[in-house]
């Protein structure tokens, strides 16, 4: 019997950063503004404590008081919560996925141990097995990001297969440049989710029948992207394009920088300061940050943005 979730994503998702006083210290005081900043910019889920939320440099305590903060903060508005719990340590993974679950999270998501990897699909259905079953009510992402991972395994089988093992399985976070397996993936049965993960070729998975997407640079140029996906769904291709060539931009100038400590400074002069990346993230020197300001105007990226 299949009883996996009927969860499905649509629109944007943000991949929230997460915030740190000048010391590198957890500040979890901006979430506030975070959310703030994402509501006005007409997104209705953060995904926190993922790739773009370090969470690979944070302290177990730390990711569970972070997701404690966000759940705290959204909690009466329209804006949810997904909880990435990944980690090296499946005990760890599962522990905060037991806490992400009582706090109210919309879902939970991990990605693949990525030290001791799992050599099988059926490892991973393993592991991620032993991390959803902390949350047994809460739908499960698997999140595959194999550059970051070295993980890099058949998902149509992680899926045919898993649907079987893990109940709570409502799809994948995809990450991963895989349009072929992306397409394979749709068409298992169990009607899974497949929210799209790459921001520079959205418009490439909405074509595939791609209905939501997490990425990192919604956080500060939402309007790029929900102008693009209207003009998909209007059949206006150049419009489309012209957005998503906006995005390629963006993303290529960012990367240049260190695509961190890039984004986190993007943040900041947006008016919403979620501090210094931790290494071994990388930040911008004043001058860099001088130097990324002026490139971003002379892109146009101050009138992209605007409502």
């Amino acid at each position: 019997m299949n009883t996996t979730s009927s969860l499905k994503l649509t629109g944007l998702v943000a991949a929230a950063h997460t915030p740190f006083h000048p010391d590198g210290s957890l500040h979890l005081g901006a979430v506030e503004q975070q959310a703030a900043h994402f509501l006005k910019q007409d997104i209705a889920v953060a995904f926190i404590g993922g790739s773009t939320g370090e969470s690979h440099s944070l302290s177990t305590e730390e990711r569970r008081q972070l997701a404690q903060r966000w759940l705290e903060v959204v909690r009466g508005t329209r804006l949810q919560v997904i909880v990435h719990v990944g980690s090296n340590c499946l005990t760890d993974a599962a522990a905060l996925a037991a806490h992400a679950e009582k706090a109210g999270a919309l879902a939970i998501a991990a990605l693949a141990p990525s030290y001791f990897k799992p050599k099988s699909v059926a490892d991973l259905i393993g592991c991620c097995s032993l991390i959803a079953a902390g949350a047994p009510a809460t739908p499960f992402y698997f999140y595959d990001i194999p550059v970051l991972t070295g993980v890099s395994l058949s998902m149509p089988d992680f899926l045919a297969q898993g649907r079987l093992k893990i109940p709570s399985l409502a799809g994948i976070k995809w990450t991963n440049a895989d349009l072929y397996s992306y397409q394979l993936c749709q068409h298992v049965p169990g009607g899974f989710d497949l929210p799209w993960g790459n921001d520079e070729y959205l418009l490439a998975a909405l074509a595939l029948g791609a209905t939501g997407a997490v990425g990192s640079t919604y956080c500060f140029a939402a309007p790029v992207y929900h102008r693009l996906m209207r003009a998909f769904a209007a059949g206006d291709m150049a419009t489309a394009q012209r957005e998503q060539f906006r995005s390629c931009q963006l993303v290529q100038m960012l990367a240049g920088y260190g695509y961190m400590g890039a984004a986190k400074a993007v943040m900041k002069m947006l008016g919403v300061d979620v501090g210094p990346a931790r290494l071994p993230n990388a930040n911008l020197t004043a001058e860099q940050v001088s130097e990324l300001r002026a490139r971003l105007e002379a892109l146009g990226f101050f009138d992209w943005i605007k409502p």
